[in-house]
């Protein structure tokens, strides 16, 4: 049953004209650019005991994992029915479920639902499902323009969980990891999904990872983890620049690297930890800067304020803070369950796995938590990474919605 619920609705429609609305801004996964970072100006420093006012909610998204993502001042998010069906929900920022379409088959096998988030781009969503096909739809109304099988078009295996990958754009390019031993990383058109260019990489299977471009080195460069690997490629040409070895027991790397300044910090649970590479040669090579098995986020993504890092531990469960260049542990927190990060300014965003939403300090001397709430709807795991938008915190837990006011 869809249920929708609006709370000071007036008053949020007047904060919404008073702020013009940001319409011009794009939210895909992990922020603007992929690196959980925020840049909002006017927000809450601090919470009430029960929490930010919720605006709004929505109930009825169906099965799913993924976040929210947005474009056009409008938000759009996937789910999936109980018969396996995923679909596209599109909502205005009053909560407003403005239309919702059917666009195939979604994962039923183990944490049913959708996993992969949606990418605006110029008009046009894009997304893949946990089954390994790509669609490309009009941002308007839906409706679909292409699509393209990747496992079995190109020849590919899923894998244990299920494709769980956010498509990149590059330019005139859609990039994705199909994973197959001839075409591992792949190049389509955006506009009508040909295939670009392919590349082998090193024969590993997908790995759960949305991948990341940079753009301020001498070539384009687009970084992927694969179940193995680490690889460079040249984002015009497809042709692999270089490869780091990075696994862990499942081949399951579930956070997308984190860019800096020449630097690229790979992390991911199961018994690996963090790695820093230095892009060396304009981005043609690498070096390995340093390696912390302490730092073993597993999917909760971790984020770079000033000269540290934030994140969680997996296997170690505590919260920690690093220094970005020598990897050194700044301080460790027990006590709170692991979870997704995100920042805006010099605070940090923190989910938790048991439904905890918590407002902390992004600062190297302590684990300063500033405020914290519960999260009141949904069930099953808190998975689903939150965004920010427009002064509004957005939260996706399963089959619920909900909005919450952060603006001061």
């Amino acid at each position: 049953m869809k249920k929708f619920f609006t709370l000071s609705i007036t008053i949020f429609a007047l904060t919404l004209l008073a702020c013009g609305g940001h319409s011009n801004t794009t939210i895909q996964w992990r922020g603007t650019d992929r690196t959980g970072i925020y840049h909002e100006t006017g927000l809450m420093t601090s919470w009430a005991e029960s929490g930010p006012e919720l605006l709004w909610y929505f109930e009825g998204l169906g099965y799913g994992h993924s976040s929210p993502a947005v474009a056009n001042g409008q938000i759009f998010v996937t789910g999936m029915t109980e018969d396996g069906r995923g679909y596209i929900f599109v909502f205005d920022t009053r909560g407003r479920l403005l239309r919702q379409r059917e666009y195939g088959a979604e994962w039923t096998r183990n944490f049913d639902g959708t996993r992969g988030t949606i990418t605006p781009h110029d008009g046009k969503l894009y997304l893949i499902s946990g089954y390994g096909v790509i669609y490309c739809f009009d941002q308007r109304n839906l409706n679909l323009i292409w699509s393209k099988n990747l496992l079995q078009e190109l020849n590919a295996p899923n894998i244990v969980w299920g494709i769980a990958e956010s498509p990149l754009i590059v330019g005139d390019k859609v990039i994705a990891t199909p994973g197959g031993s001839v075409h591992n990383v792949v190049a389509l058109n955006r506009h009508n999904g040909e295939l670009i260019w392919s590349t082998p990489g090193m024969g590993n299977q997908s790995s759960y990872t949305t991948p990341l471009f940079i753009d301020t080195q001498e070539v384009p460069l687009i970084v992927q983890l694969t179940g193995h690997h680490v690889l460079g490629i040249h984002a015009e040409t497809g042709q692999m620049l270089w490869s780091h070895h990075n696994t862990n027991r499942h081949q399951m790397h579930g956070n997308t690297p984190v860019y800096s300044n020449g630097m690229v910090l790979i992390t991911s649970g199961y018994g690996r930890g963090s790695t820093m590479l230095r892009l060396t040669n304009g981005g043609r090579g690498i070096e390995e800067v340093w390696f912390n098995p302490l730092l073993d986020n597993q999917q909760g993504g971790m984020v770079k304020v000033g000269d540290y890092i934030f994140g969680s531990g997996h296997a170690h469960r505590y919260w920690f803070c690093a220094n970005w260049y020598t990897g050194e542990i700044m301080w460790q927190e027990r006590g709170l369950a692991p979870g997704v990060t995100i920042a805006n300014h010099d605070m940090l965003y923190i989910y938790t796995d048991t439904g905890y939403m918590i407002l902390a300090r992004a600062t190297p001397s302590a684990f300063d938590i500033v405020s914290r709430f519960r999260i009141p709807f949904g069930e099953n795991q808190h998975w689903a990474h939150p965004i920010i938008y427009d002064g509004v915190l957005y939260i996706r837990h399963k089959n619920v919605l909900m909005a919450f006011n952060i603006r001061k």
